[in-house]
């Protein structure tokens, strides 16, 4: 399904829609902890979510122990708008949380979900939003387990706000952080940069591109299973989404103490992103990615690591874009054609607030 398009909801094959559809939007009652609350749960959220729900309604979810070391993360979403080419807040929650886990290494187990809704919101444009999450995560093969809903006032809140925590397992050997770079390694990506953060861009300014640029958003962490596959020591990973490319590499190397450089041939930016950016005076590597990753790997390591991310879907356009080095450390530079270098250094604040 494509969860922009909202005639691909069926409020009939749901349980009792009645009272839902006598109160098309959100209103504070929703928010209560009563009927309302429970009918919103029980009629929208658990059909809409499909086979990723968890059927236990309690306070908590009762879990399975999973072996090995465990990794958390949590994030919360509040992109504007709320629907983009190529996705919605929703399925960008799920993902964007499975990424956080695969990053350090984890299989993704489960996801707690929970929402701030503005009074007013169409329940239709929630339903489209919840479907997208059920969806995404019967993908990355999570399930949503315990989760929580209030409503603020009109005015108080901006349609719908997302918040996702997200559990997984890391398998004995693994080893990733963002400290282990050393020099001589080799900084590959997995696809081309840029995308999400002009899809949203697109929506919300307006702007007609001779094609429509849709967000990458996607689940990575079986990409990741692929590249740990092939027994290579990879040693960092990261998803560069709010403050892209600049802010991830240059994270990396003030963590790891050592110095990258980027080619600036090398980095796969595709001709609308780099339009687009120009029109608006922004820098292509500081725009928000949602599928796409970072590895640092060693160099004698790096092309069969390559290979396997080139095998699959999610990596197809992957390939080489820079080094560690031993000198400018905690700083990183690009090379350009000309055979100069230019500092590529952390944006100070958000060039396009409220990508994710």
């Amino acid at each position: 399904m494509n969860a922009s398009q909202p005639d691909d909801l069926d409020f009939e094959g749901w349980t009792c829609p009645l009272p839902l559809r006598d109160t098309p939007t959100v209103v504070m009652g929703h928010g209560g902890g009563g009927a309302m609350s429970s009918e919103l749960i029980e009629q929208l959220f658990l059909p809409a979510f499909g086979g990723a729900a968890h059927a236990d309604l309690g306070d908590s979810a009762v879990l399975p122990r999973p072996s090995g070391r465990m990794a958390f993360s949590t994030d919360t979403f509040v992109v504007k708008p709320m629907f983009f080419p190529g996705g919605n807040i929703g399925d960008l929650a799920v993902n964007g949380t499975v990424n956080d886990l695969a990053m350090s290494g984890a299989t993704p187990l489960y996801l707690s979900t929970a929402f701030v809704l503005a009074e007013g919101t169409a329940m239709v444009d929630i339903a489209r939003v919840a479907t997208a999450m059920g969806k995404a995560a019967e993908r990355a093969g999570v399930q949503l387990v315990t989760g929580d809903t209030k409503v603020v006032d009109h005015g108080s809140g901006d349609g719908i706000y997302v918040n996702t925590a997200g559990i997984g397992v890391i398998a004995d050997g693994v080893e990733i952080a963002p400290t282990r770079a050393r020099a001589g390694d080799v900084v590959l990506v997995s696809g081309e940069l840029g995308l999400h953060g002009v899809a949203v861009m697109s929506v919300r300014e307006g702007l007609d591109f001779d094609t429509t640029v849709e967000s990458d958003t996607a689940p990575l962490h079986e990409l990741v299973a692929d590249m740990l596959a092939t027994g290579a020591d990879v040693r960092v990973l990261r998803d560069p989404t709010r403050g892209g490319v600049s802010a991830t590499v240059n994270e990396i190397a003030r963590a790891s103490r050592v110095g990258i450089e980027l080619v600036e041939r090398d980095l796969p930016i595709p001709a609308d992103v780099r339009d687009a950016c120009g029109l608006l005076g922004l820098d292509p590597l500081q725009v928000a990615n949602e599928g796409k990753l970072l590895a640092v790997v060693p160099a004698d390591q790096a092309d069969r690591v390559l290979e396997a991310m080139q095998r699959h879907p999610l990596g197809v356009g992957a390939r080489r874009i820079g080094t560690c080095v031993d000198d400018h450390p905690r700083m990183v530079v690009v090379r350009t054609g000309l055979g100069g270098t230019r500092v590529l250094d952390v944006p100070i604040g958000e060039q396009l607030p409220r990508i994710c």
